[in-house]
């Protein structure tokens, strides 16, 4: 006789025949169980991806209102002169008479010049600096300047310094 264990069954589970041969019969019902319950759920996944989709419906919106730009705010935020030193739209004076006595010429767009207007003493002028006879010192180089009605328009007057006779040639 086999030993019992306190609650009258064997120790071991597959102890006997009848216990193995019921766990051999199981497997396939177990398999199958799986096999339904994943093919139900991807039904149902189908199911309920078909039902929630909709027919799209285009929405109206509203264009959205122009932008209206100043552009004098905007100029004047990157760094442009005011207004009034740029845009002299006065008719030069015929009498005017401009003379070059020096510049200040950098490698940037800027500079300086020192210009006398109709024989008075020379007044340094930077670039974007408004003239008596209503232009404006537009840009400088090395030896000459050039003035015109606005500082990006075209040049009316180009000014030189005059030779330099103690310089060594």
């Amino acid at each position: 006789m086999k030993p019992l264990s306190a609650f009258g069954q064997s120790g071991s589970l597959m102890g006997d025949a009848a216990a193995r041969q019921g766990v051999g019969r199981r497997a396939p019902a177990w398999a199958a169980g799986l096999f339904w319950l994943a093919a139900g759920l991807s039904a149902g996944y189908w199911v309920l991806l078909a039902a929630g989709r909709s027919p799209l419906t285009p929405l109206s919106v509203a264009a959205p209102p122009a932008l209206e730009v100043d552009a004098s705010s905007v100029a004047r935020v990157l760094g442009a002169l005011p207004e009034a030193a740029q845009a002299p739209v006065a008719p030069v004076a015929t009498g005017t008479q401009y003379s070059l006595s020096g510049v200040v010429a950098t490698n940037a767009p800027g500079g300086a010049a020192l210009i006398a207007v109709n024989g008075q003493p020379p007044r340094p002028y930077r670039v974007g600096a408004p003239l008596e006879g209503g232009l404006v010192l537009q840009s400088v180089t090395r030896r000459s300047v050039r003035l015109g009605p606005v500082v990006g328009g075209p040049a009316t007057v180009e000014l030189t310094l005059p030779a330099n006779p103690a310089s060594p040639s």
